[in-house]
């Protein structure tokens, strides 16, 4: 069962580095601080720890706005799924 909530940025672990476009950034960057974050990011919860794979560029955005949370879809999953994950 998933549901969405506000996760603190520095509690999501991001196992797979991505290489983000800057101007995708920025536009969302402007987007969030006009109107707030409309899509939340993809989270695996593993142990009552958080996994993000996905919303890459959402994360950054709010790294960069200096936001303390971001919106997340979370899914609790066993490590099976994780370790498939970073297969």
């Amino acid at each position: 069962m998933a549901r969405v909530q506000e996760i603190p940025l520095n509690q999501i672990v991001r196992p797979l580095p991505r290489q983000n476009d800057q101007n995708k950034v920025q536009a969302l960057m402007e987007s969030i601080a006009s109107i707030g974050q409309q899509e939340p990011i993809d989270v695996l919860e593993v142990d009552g720890r958080y996994y993000g794979f996905s919303g890459c560029h959402r994360y950054e955005a709010c790294q960069r706005l200096g936001k303390e949370t971001i919106l997340a879809l979370v899914r609790k999953a066993p490590k099976s799924v994780l370790k498939m994950h970073l297969a």
